[in-house]
């Protein structure tokens, strides 16, 4: 269980890292991708952001 949480914890990091890189691929900017501003702070939730990346190393997965 502890090691689930590392993997995502790191993930969320690596993707908040790439975040810039990602809305210039326009993958940050898909529907279903929410940006909220509250108090002067910026929450980005990248949903199907994430559903299409899911989707595309599962197929690679599977392809390997």
């Amino acid at each position: 269980m502890i090691r689930w949480l590392i993997v995502v914890f790191l993930a969320l990091i690596l993707l908040n890292g790439f975040a810039a890189l990602l809305r210039k691929l326009g993958l940050g900017r898909l529907p279903g991708d929410f940006e909220i501003r509250l108090f002067g702070r910026t929450l980005w939730l990248p949903i199907a952001t994430t559903v299409v990346l899911s989707l595309l190393a599962a197929g690679i997965a599977r392809w390997l």
